[in-house]
């Protein structure tokens, strides 16, 4: 075998070495980085989660409003990226506790009675505006000494959260004011979930977001107003007499 022959040769192995070290590290960081994945989201491999479907407040039908559909696929994707099965249920339906399996909620209080449940539960420093009356007031978000207002179609604002007691599953909520405030948190979740891995680790979190808007923009245009963590998880003192602000756990409304 002469020189060239042989520099061929050692060519071709190196490339070979090379290739093969290449797709082990590829192999090595996408596994690493589904493992942190099903982490976050509580989904090992062939685990069970929950997809609590709301109503469409707005329609007389047990219907689902198309941008809650849409955030269901927005859930359905990242479910089954993380290689874990879902239950699909009706907010009426989920008649369980939480904790055994991971949850994702759909919806406000007014529109899905499961959320109503866990806002009274897990987040007792919330409150929503449910009356009908007057309009303007209706759906404001109250955490802590703030308050949100919407302003439909312009600025509209949805709690994104991710809850757990314990060694429990984690519990998500998707609280919105519209039905397309839900899914601009569902898809925020999906293009920032790495990045909420690593700053909250596996623990609790409650995200106050506004969407911006959406009459033009959609559910695309979605900022982190602030984490509201430690205010949504503090209980408010109960109103002096009932009015625009009833506990979220005591009325239901449309949200």
């Amino acid at each position: 075998m002469n020189d060239d022959v042989r520099n061929i040769v050692l060519g071709v192995i190196a490339a070979g070495i090379s290739a093969a070290l290449g797709w082990l590290a590829r192999t090595f960081l996408w596994r690493r980085g589904l493992r942190r994945k099903q982490a976050f989201f509580g989904l090992p491999e062939n685990s069970e989660s929950l997809l609590v479907v709301n109503r469409d407040a707005g329609s007389p039908d047990l219907a689902v409003h198309r941008h809650d559909v849409f955030a269901l696929l927005e859930l359905s994707a990242l479910i089954k990226d993380c290689g874990a099965n879902v239950q699909v249920v009706t907010q009426d339906a989920a008649q369980q506790g939480f904790g055994e399996r991971t949850e994702f909620c759909v919806g406000g209080p007014g529109s899905n009675r499961r959320m109503l449940a866990h806002l009274s539960v897990l987040l007792p420093g919330v409150r929503i505006t449910l009356d009908a009356e007057p309009v303007a007031e209706r759906g404001t978000f109250h955490i802590g000494g703030e308050h949100y207002r919407m302003e439909p179609g312009v600025t509209e604002y949805v709690l994104l959260a991710r809850v757990t007691t314990g060694e429990s599953r984690p519990v998500f909520l998707f609280c919105g004011q519209r039905a397309i405030t839900n899914q601009a948190a569902t898809r925020y979740l999906a293009r920032h979930h790495e990045q909420l891995a690593r700053r909250y680790g596996n623990g609790s979190f409650v995200l106050l977001l506004k969407v911006v808007n959406s009459q033009a923009y959609g559910p695309d245009v979605v900022e982190l107003v602030a984490d509201v963590t430690r205010a949504a998880r503090t209980p408010l003192p109960e109103p002096a007499s009932p009015g625009d602000t009833e506990p979220s756990a005591t009325r239901p409304a449309r949200s």
